[in-house]
């Protein structure tokens, strides 16, 4: 599959907003008309659609990563760094 530079900055431009396109943070929101661009370009970008899909999966194996975390492991984390950086003081 052969790109022009065209496609290739329109890829470029997709990439760096797909996060934020996805976090739908009301604190870094993208402006509507750059919404509307994206969505238009992931219809028929297989490319773009297939890194979208790459960070929704990766969302969703972080967000059961740390539901799967229990306050007991972390409190033995957390005191096995103390210990090691009590060691590390003379």
């Amino acid at each position: 599959m052969r790109m022009s530079l065209r496609d290739l900055l329109t890829c470029h431009w997709s990439a760096l907003r797909i996060q934020r396109y996805l976090d739908a943070d009301p604190c870094a929101p993208l402006p509507p008309e750059e919404v509307a661009r994206l969505e238009a370009h992931l219809a028929v970008c297989e490319r773009c659609q297939q890194l979208t899909a790459e960070h929704q999966a990766l969302r969703g194996a972080l967000s059961s990563w740390s539901a799967a975390v229990d306050e007991d492991s972390l409190a033995r984390l957390r005191g096995v760094v103390d210990e090691l950086s009590r060691q590390d003081r003379p």
